[in-house]
């Protein structure tokens, strides 16, 4: 006799506010969705999305990743997220304009990408 091994139904969460994290390279976007401690909702890549190469750091790209993701949540019951902007890539703004007309109320936008301060001191230069 087989035995009928049983498997948990993955219950919908039920969070409405979250945090999206939108980082925007020149090589891929990825957009990560957490609610307001930082548990992950959803998250989605372009590469994940069957972009290659050059195509992962294209407007349309984080298009279709926002949209990805942004469904994911939704299904979670998301429906108000602050923004989070890292990076200098192509897909920042439309990846902000596609979780909005997902039905998503933006409540606010951040740019948080890291900005370098000349970093730590150089190395002495060798004696030969």
């Amino acid at each position: 006799m087989a035995d009928i091994i049983s498997t948990k139904k993955k219950e919908k969460k039920n969070i409405s506010n979250g945090i999206a994290y939108i980082l925007a390279t020149f090589n891929n976007t990825r957009i990560t969705i957490t609610d307001m401690q930082g548990n992950v909702i959803s998250w989605s890549t372009a590469g994940a999305n069957n972009f290659n190469g050059a195509k992962k750091s294209t407007p349309y790209a984080a298009q279709v990743t926002a949209e990805n993701a942004g469904r994911k949540a939704m299904e979670n019951g998301i429906r108000y997220l602050d923004v989070k902007l890292e990076g200098p890539g192509s897909g920042r703004e439309s990846a902000v304009r596609t979780l909005q007309s997902l039905g998503i109320t933006i409540n606010g936008i951040t740019d948080i990408t890291k900005i370098p301060h000349n970093g730590c001191r150089a190395k002495k230069p060798r004696r030969v």
